[in-house]
């Protein structure tokens, strides 16, 4: 039996161990992290936790919807057993009728998903860690060797733990005033959840420096289990001449190589990151996208634009 539970009614620990167990488990999925990017989510749990659904919703002009969150990739059915078609057919057929319109990500395995649903087909990249560095570097791209070497030659130094407030300047300064599309709540949410990780030593943000100390690009790791996530990262335009978030990434690689990990690069849609992140190797990993849409027209219009702009 599938149960539609509010927020207030979720059991986290009993939640948490389901996805701490689950086949295809993921951070994003857990009750702290899901506390963080979308505060009072509510859920489909069948049986007693065996499978768990998150329901990350809002409400627009009086609409109830269902969003993805910014900084949690892959959602959808998450399950302690064999995931089969029927299962995740039976938890969408599940979610509350009150929701006229969703737009949500599921992860890698929730796939087979029923014909009437629309479906768009998002890609990730991810790596094995398993080969020592050596092993790793013989498959990077000659123009990343390239870079990683020019940005020795420029004495770009690697160090851990800039602040979290850095990092996230670093964005918003180079990449989010030009792009807008993350609001101030937006950065409060990923500056929250870097600091949380890094007081519960769940993840660590690693610096490229410029000869003359400035900070060039930084990114930040979140370790979960044998799952490593380059979850938000930035670069000031000086990275593009002296190759820091190259050296960065190599750094990293040096620093896990030759260990049961996968690093999620968590994107990869943009053919510019995708590029880039095969260059060090990355493969393809497809995730659903689904969208249900109950709104009349003009609703789903304004709705679109909202989310759009972030509102």
């Amino acid at each position: 039996m599938i149960r539609y539970l509010t927020h207030k009614e979720i059991d986290k620990v009993l939640w948490d161990e389901c996805i701490a167990q689950s086949v295809n488990r993921r951070v994003y999925a857990f009750s702290w992290y899901l506390d963080i990017v979308c505060p009072g989510w509510d859920a489909l749990v069948g049986g007693s936790y065996r499978h768990v659904f998150p329901l990350t919703h809002r409400r627009k002009w009086g609409v109830e919807y269902l969003y993805q969150p910014f900084f949690a990739q892959q959602l959808g059915l998450f399950s302690r057993d064999h995931l089969t078609p029927s299962i995740l057919k039976e938890f969408i057929a599940a979610i509350p009728s009150n929701f006229r319109f969703l737009e949500i990500h599921l992860n890698s395995m929730n796939q087979n998903l029923p014909s009437e649903i629309e479906v768009v087909t998002r890609i990730n990249h991810e790596m094995y860690l398993i080969p020592s560095h050596e092993q790793l570097y013989s498959n990077f791209a000659q123009n990343t060797r390239r870079n990683i070497r020019k940005a020795l030659d420029n004495d770009v130094t690697i160090g851990r733990n800039p602040e979290a407030g850095e990092l996230v300047a670093l964005f918003r300064d180079h990449f989010g005033t030009r792009e807008g599309v993350l609001k101030r709540r937006d950065y409060e949410t990923i500056r929250s959840l870097i600091v949380k990780c890094q007081l519960e030593n769940r993840g660590y943000i690693l610096g490229a420096f410029s000869a003359g100390g400035l900070l060039s690009a930084a990114a930040f790791f979140l370790m979960d289990a044998s799952r490593i996530y380059y979850l938000f990262s930035a670069s000031a335009p000086m990275a593009r001449d002296n190759g820091a978030m190259f050296l960065l990434i190599d750094h990293f690689l040096r620093e896990n190589s030759g260990q049961e990990l996968t690093l999620d690069f968590e994107g990869g849609n943009d053919p510019n990151l995708g590029r880039f992140y095969k260059s060090f190797g990355a493969a393809e990993v497809p995730y659903p996208m689904i969208r249900v849409n109950k709104l009349p027209a003009w609703m789903h219009r304004g709705l679109y634009f909202a989310r759009k702009m972030g509102l």
